[in-house]
């Protein structure tokens, strides 16, 4: 198996000292994973520049934080070595290593006996999940936000993303915008509560906090015995951020009937017995140390962060395609359409979203 590159993968593996096979590894819609079969097994991924264009101030992110982690469990005699991801250096020392045609790669220490879930079928998965993504949280309490790199600029700036989807429409690169009046109008009307965190935070109502920014089921690893979250992965968007951020994107996947993908519009609500489920985790971890804004708009997150997700990829359906990896004609319009069915149905359901709020809190 080749990358992009020049370079073979056997090339790159021998920086890391390795020399064994590799296969393709995983789903991901941005980077290119590898699993290497040694033992113990390691995982390579090439970095996608295109969308991560300082990779350097990635990999600091990452090492900072997840050296940070390490320390927190071992302090608490947890297992550092499968509880957080692991940056394996190079022979030369470096936390990566950049290719002479540009390519970045970067290896972790695979973590054993562990699965993932693209979709939560049993309410306890999001119990743990929220576990998981809210002792993150609350192990990153004490590390200062403002010293992470802003490695995408305004990524759950609201306001922004609204602001590019009128930019990818005046542009209209793909010439598709006629064929998506209806997306588009409801994208603009639901526009009402974009500026809802982004005010709160400019007020201090709302705390800038070290977060992942990227919380869907599968960023986390399960125990593939007990079910327990064992390790919060895919940290290349660990920034400073709100809470908010953190929680509302977490539910706008795991309390979903459906994958993104999903095509059948009738099949996809907002279930509030995963919402609940997942709330008991991540506020058993972080409830007693968020704000009085932050708690009230808990609920609204979940709105927010999918609506978010999914004008982002209706614009970039507009734009032809340039960010989401895609495997078919139209993809990324029926992701925005299937999102854009669960910020209705979240709607709807947000005065029982705060009741189950209040309750854990």
């Amino acid at each position: 198996m080749e990358s992009n590159s020049q370079y073979s993968l056997k090339d790159i593996l021998s920086k890391f000292n390795i020399d064994t096979n590799i296969e393709v590894y995983g789903n991901g819609h941005i980077n290119d994973t590898y699993l290497c079969e040694t033992s113990p097994k390691f995982i390579l991924q090439r970095i996608n520049t295109k969308v991560f264009k300082d990779p350097d101030a990635v990999m600091e992110n990452i090492y900072n934080v997840t050296r940070h982690v390490r320390a927190k469990i071992k302090e608490i005699g947890g297992d550092a070595d499968r509880e957080t991801l692991n940056v394996i250096p190079t022979k030369a020392g470096d936390i990566y290593y950049k290719a002479p045609d540009g390519d970045c790669f970067r290896m972790y220490k695979f973590v054993e006996r562990t699965v993932s879930y693209d979709l939560a079928e049993r309410p306890e998965i999001l119990t743990y999940a929220g576990q998981a993504f809210g002792r993150f949280q609350r192990m990153l309490s004490d590390f200062p936000a403002e010293k992470l790199h802003e490695t995408i600029i305004d990524f759950h700036n609201t306001p922004v993303r609204v602001q590019q989807l009128r930019d990818a429409m005046a542009g209209n690169a793909s010439g598709k915008l006629d064929s998506v009046k209806e997306e588009v109008d409801f994208a603009l009307e639901y526009s009402k509560y974009a500026a809802e965190i982004t005010e709160a935070m400019e007020k201090g109502d709302v705390l800038l906090r070290v977060t992942h920014n990227d919380t869907k089921l599968n960023n986390v690893l399960f125990d593939d015995v007990t079910d327990e979250g064992v390790c919060v992965i895919d940290l290349d968007t660990v920034m400073p951020g709100s809470v908010l951020y953190d929680f509302g994107d977490a539910l706008r996947f795991g309390a979903s009937s459906c994958v993104e993908d999903e095509i059948d519009m009738e099949k996809i609500y907002f279930d509030l017995t995963k919402f609940d489920a997942f709330a008991k985790g991540f506020l058993a971890e972080v409830g007693d140390c968020l704000t009085k804004k932050e708690i009230e708009l808990l609920p609204l997150s979940a709105l927010l962060m999918t609506y978010e997700c999914g004008i982002r990829f209706l614009a970039d359906h507009i734009n032809g395609d340039t960010y989401f990896k895609i495997h078919r004609d139209n993809h990324n319009l029926d992701r925005a359409r299937n999102q854009f069915a669960l910020v209705r149905d979240i709607e709807k359901k947000l005065p029982d979203m705060a009741k189950i709020v209040e309750k854990y809190i």
